[in-house]
């Protein structure tokens, strides 16, 4: 018993040290001062008592505080905390008590608005300051040149913020700096070659900003560095040589600057590089041979819009790491590899477009994941396991459609000294994708062949009209959609099973882990009521923040959530909004589980309270606002035109448009996701006999499954955009709509003045901008045209917002001096020409715009094809047939 009585004491004292140790580890607060401090923060924040309770120990207690084991604060983080509605009202960059906190190592107010400049007593007072975090927090004005006297600072972010300025000279001063993050401002000036003082510095990101110059040669001497990101400014001349001593880069990004020159072969010391990204720049000439023989790390590589020429290098098909590969928009020519055995490429996805490669490919393009060889010269024909996801568009190949012509290509082909294989030798007459037909055959044969081809044609003519005949009058009493097999129960189709399966469903969490990520559905974790389900903003085991929607299927179709997930399993685009997994535990609800997106959707991130106090509101810059609607346009044009059969969102509102920390679009809400009704691609015969129906229907029906149906409501997400006027596109009322019939009268193609009736006052844009947004306006006034058939489809969309001035700008004289009189009815017809018919004949339609709101377009009409662009908006099957009829 002596001997169990000792094991019993010793095991009571370990307890008790134990909880000793994790009480003075813990500890609580030992100073009054910096109390007072918390306490004034917490009232100049204006942060809710439940988070921080005047009662409780802050040490213990408040969220986001840690303390010393002697009880003195060394860390805060406001990041993810709720503000009281009158903190709400009037957000302000306030923390001057955090000056009383002297031992303060780490202040994190990542996604916490803070509107205000940063205090240049952060500097002076805070000099045991480790971490600074302040991305996406509303921050304006410049960097304090006194921030260089944080001497103890190892991790400085700032991205995600209105800064302006130069880079102060004083960062260098900062000695032990491991991570700068400015990315996403507006810093001005040159990147200072003092930069390579920091020789512990890991990261450095300091992309889209409006920085110049030349990239400093020290960059290259910081060995430690791993990724560095300083793409999207307007930096100048050539790649310095002295990075190839950055042995443990990781990642590099260069792109969209104004580099030129050369890549210096000396980069092939990059041997931990994963990723390089150094396109739309101004680099020419061949790449080194030798450039990528030591890059094994090699991951992913974008060499894209460039002046790169000569044969691409062996060396990048045997990398063993390279996933993608992107060299699109240069000069290279010769031929490609043999792949033989190489199983490297077999998950890469490879662009080699517009280039002036040629010769046979003599590797199946299905190895690989994707690729595209698009615009190129290659000849001879495609071998066996190619891919719908493959591109070989603009070539001169053999049974492949959409080829370039037998003149280009051979022009091309004697220019150099090769032979071409003339379409496999065709005669002349017979298109270049067809295979030839024997030359044996006597008159005679062909004559018979002819007579008796033709009486086959009319009888089978006579078959397929009464098979239709017959479909059109079951059509009243059954349902279907091209290429999705059974319909089953409820309004609409589900989607198609025969769509790629990528993404999957994500993970299986329980119903506990749902529950600990959001405090029980706390009120305090609710997002929003959706329409389809509540939203929860949760947090994981791990830290990751999600979002969690809760569908409730006592109030909620079954379809709600099984639509969703059958969607991330079958399709995948990287601006969907990312589906971490699910939670199917309970028969009554479901529970899916999306990431989180730090700013928000549309709807809340479009305008932002100032600092001033006045209750004005900051707005999202235009070139964010062009980024975002060009993002929508992307994932909307995949659905309309790469999924097979179309799919249809039947929700696009701003509200659904998800922002992630770099203002990326990812759209949500995809519960009510249909594939698109009726014929997709109907032939002449079903032209002729397929009654107008829902297609025809008016703009404020409720939601088809059509493709049109999401241009207009896209429409009006642009115009919200452009006016800065909110609620436009979630609502569909008489109130919207007279607000539409009021907007769209100022949006002019024959005159930019009538913009500055409607534009959103608090942008702020030069003469090149202000284009920018005429041509907005204008493809919003073309996505809300009343008929659904005369709006344009979206990815003629997509490619007028990524080329706004093309719409706008008139042509050069030369380029319309090539164009022949029956091209010059082309999508500015479509777009206008059309609208004013359309409005005309439904101008006495409830809700539908007036006269007065299409005033003027017959004369736009007439003169719309000198300013907008054919190579913006190509023309449509539908406008030629239109040009021929007029001819006869």
């Amino acid at each position: 018993m002596g001997a169990r009585a000792q094991v019993g004491a010793f095991a009571v004292a370990l307890i008790l040290f134990v909880i000793q140790s994790g009480f003075a580890q813990q500890g609580s607060l030992s100073s009054d001062m910096e109390r007072s401090a918390l306490l004034e923060l917490r009232s100049s924040l204006g942060l809710r008592s439940k988070n921080w309770p005047r009662k409780a120990d802050p040490c213990s207690s408040w969220t986001g505080v840690t303390c010393s084991k002697n009880g003195r604060v060394t860390g805060i983080t406001v990041s993810g905390l709720r503000r009281t509605r009158v903190g709400q009202q009037n957000p302000r960059f306030s923390v001057d008590s955090l000056a009383n906190i002297t031992l303060l190592a780490s202040f994190n107010a990542s996604g916490f608005a803070l509107p205000g400049s940063i205090p240049d007593w952060f500097g002076q007072r805070l000099g045991a300051l480790q971490v600074l975090d302040l991305r996406s927090a509303s921050v304006i004005g410049s960097i304090p040149q006194s921030l260089g006297n944080l001497k103890n600072l190892t991790s400085l972010y700032l991205s995600g913020n209105d800064i302006t300025g130069i880079l102060p000279s004083a960062l260098i001063n900062i000695t032990e700096l491991e991570i700068l993050d400015l990315s996403r401002n507006a810093i001005t000036g040159s990147i200072p070659s003092g930069f390579a003082n920091l020789g512990k510095l890991e990261s450095l990101d300091l992309s889209s900003n409006f920085l110049s110059g030349s990239v400093p040669p020290g960059l290259g001497t910081l060995s430690r560095l791993k990724f560095l990101d300083l793409s999207d400014n307007s930096l100048t001349d050539s790649i310095p040589v002295q990075f190839s001593d950055l042995s443990r880069l990781v990642e590099l990004d260069l792109s969209k600057n104004t580099l030129s020159g050369s890549l210096p072969v000396e980069l092939r010391g990059l041997r931990s590089l994963r990723r390089m990204g150094i396109g739309d720049n101004a680099l020419e000439g061949p790449l080194p041979e030798g450039l990528f023989s030591s890059l094994g790390q090699l991951e992913v590589l974008v060499l894209s819009r460039n002046k790169f020429d000569g044969a691409l290098p062996g060396a990048l098909w045997s990398l063993p790491s390279l996933r993608f590969l992107d060299v699109s928009c240069n000069n290279f020519t010769g031929t490609l590899p043999s792949l033989g055995s190489n199983a490297s490429v077999s998950g890469a996805v490879f662009n080699l477009s517009h280039n002036l490669l040629y010769g046979n490919l003599t590797f199946p393009v299905g190895k690989f994941v994707s690729i595209d060889l698009s615009d190129n010269f290659f000849q001879g024909k495609v071998l066996e396991d190619s891919q719908s996801n493959d591109t070989l568009t603009g070539n001169c190949l053999q049974i492949v459609p959409n080829q370039r012509s037998l003149q280009d290509c051979r022009q091309f082909y004697e220019e150099r000294g090769l032979s071409f294989d003339d379409f496999g030798a065709l005669e002349p007459a017979q298109p270049p994708f067809l295979e030839p037909e024997s030359k044996s055959k006597n008159r005679l044969t062909f004559i018979l062949v002819g007579i008796f081809g033709g009486l086959g044609f009319i009888v089978i003519l006579v078959l397929v009209l009464v098979v239709l005949l017959k479909m059109c009058n079951k059509g009243t009493n059954q349902r279907g959609s091209a290429n999705v097999g059974p319909v089953p129960e409820g309004d609409d189709p589900s989607l198609p099973k025969d769509l790629i399966d990528a993404s999957g469903r994500g993970d299986s969490f329980t119903y506990e882990q749902i529950l600990h990520s959001t405090s029980a559905f706390s009120e305090a974790n609710l997002i929003k009521h959706g329409h389809s389900g509540d939203i929860y903003r949760g947090s994981l085991a791990s830290g990751t923040p999600v979002v969690i929607k809760r569908v409730n299927l006592h109030s909620v179709k079954k379809e709600s959530y099984t639509i969703e997930m059958d969607l991330f399993s079958k399709v995948s685009h990287t601006r969907l909004v990312p589906l971490l997994g699910h939670c199917l535990e309970h028969e009554s609800e479901k529970l899916l589980v999306y990431k989180y997106m730090p700013n928000g959707d549309l709807a809340s991130s479009l305008h932002r309270v100032t600092n001033l106090g006045d209750g004005n509101l900051q707005s999202l810059d235009w070139i964010t606002r062009l980024k975002i609607a060009i993002g929508a346009a992307e994932i909307l044009a995949y659905l309309h035109h790469e999924c097979s059969p179309p799919l249809v969102h039947r929700d696009v509102q701003a509200s659904s448009i998800l922002l992630d920390d770099k203002f990326e679009v990812r759209l949500g809400s995809w519960s009510e996701v249909r594939v698109q009704e009726g014929d997709v691609n109907p032939n002449m015969i079903t032209r002729l006999l397929r009654k107008q129906q829902s297609l025809e229907q008016s703009p404020y029906a409720s939601a088809s499954a059509a493709c049109s149906y999401d241009v207009y409501c896209f429409g009006k997400v642009l115009l919200e955009l452009v006016t800065g006027k909110l609620g436009i596109s979630k609502s569909d009322d008489s109130s919207t709509r007279e607000l539409l019939d009021h907007t769209v009268r100022y949006i002019s193609i024959y005159d930019k003045e009538l913009l500055n009736k409607i534009v959103d006052p608090s942008l702020i844009v030069d003469e090149d901008l202000l284009e920018e947004v005429w041509a907005m306006a204008i493809v919003a006034r073309s996505c809300l045209n009343p008929k659904p058939s005369k709006r344009p489809p979206m990815k003629y969309i997509l490619k007028a917002l990524e080329n706004p001035l093309k719409v706008v700008r008139e042509e050069s004289s030369s380029s319309a001096r090539l164009r022949t009189a029956s091209s010059r009815r082309s999508w500015s017809t479509a777009f206008f020409g059309s609208w004013q018919q359309s409005s005309s004949e439904s101008a006495t339609a409830p809700g539908h715009t007036s006269r007065e709101s299409i005033s003027g377009l017959k004369r736009e009409s007439s003169a719309s094809h000198k300013r907008l662009s054919s190579e913006i908006f190509p023309e449509p099957i539908e406008i030629q047939d239109l040009e021929r009829q007029d001819e006869h």
